[in-house]
């Protein structure tokens, strides 16, 4: 049964990762999607990305990765850039990022919730065997749906200063193997491509590809190719 169109009837969204350029490694395709249709969309990043580049300490890597995400974001229409700083590396799926979690929806509001695959292991199209994925993300994913309850509830984190907000209509998570529903991002795959080239630095640190080609095997890998179209998946949960 072939992918069912992502719904039209929002608004706002926030998509939530748990570093910079996890987002442009297939998201910002459907970002660049929505925004291009006058949606607004919000992107929270739950750490600054510091220990994610070699040879780089911390507290220099941190603002450059910050800063490098602010610049992917703006390409695909984004200007609303969040960080939580938590500990790259080092999430936990528990009450502590929930009540960050949670307090950001409050604050943004959004009708749409996105985050990234959270699976323990993932495998793009035609590649064996399987990559195991970030214990970040495995975390973020899980509370990530737990914080749109959260957001909602009154009686959970009940310090938090913003006022709940139960106003999440669906909860939409990437799917790169038969997803049930799709965003074609055709007209998008250059915005795409430009958005995750403004990762520079943390790109020229992985390969010495050309940062652009990088980027484009990055984007032809996570928006799959079907009958001349480019998609990006997802699975859809109520909020």
């Amino acid at each position: 049964m072939p992918p069912a169109p992502m719904p039209d009837d929002w608004q706002r969204a926030l998509v939530v990762a748990a570093h910079p350029d996890d987002i442009e490694y297939g998201l910002a395709a459907a970002v660049a999607v929505w925004t291009a249709a006058g949606k607004e969309v919000h992107y929270l990043l739950a750490t600054r990305g510091e220990a994610g580049m070699a040879g780089v300490p911390p507290e220099q890597a941190g603002p450059l990765r910050e800063g490098e995400e602010r610049r992917s974001a703006a390409v695909v229409g984004v200007s609303e850039v969040q960080f939580l700083d938590h500990r790259d590396g080092l999430l936990v799926a528990g009450p502590d990022l929930r009540r960050d979690l949670a307090g950001a929806i409050r604050r943004h509001r959004p009708d749409l919730v996105v985050t990234g695959y959270f699976g323990p292991t993932w495998t793009p199209p035609g590649v064996s065997p399987a990559y195991l994925n970030s214990a970040d993300h495995q975390a973020l994913g899980q509370s990530v749906l737990d914080a749109v309850a959260d957001a909602g509830n009154e009686w959970i984190f009940p310090d938090l200063p913003e006022e709940r907000w139960s106003g999440v209509q669906y909860i939409a998570v990437a799917e790169m193997t038969d997803p049930p529903h799709e965003v074609d991002v055709s007209e998008q795959v250059e915005k795409a491509v430009a958005s995750l080239s403004e990762h520079r630095r943390y790109l020229e640190l992985l390969s010495d590809e050309p940062v652009e080609e990088q980027a484009r095997q990055v984007v032809d890998m996570s928006t799959q190719i079907e009958d001349g179209r480019r998609r990006v998946g997802f699975r859809l949960y109520w909020g």
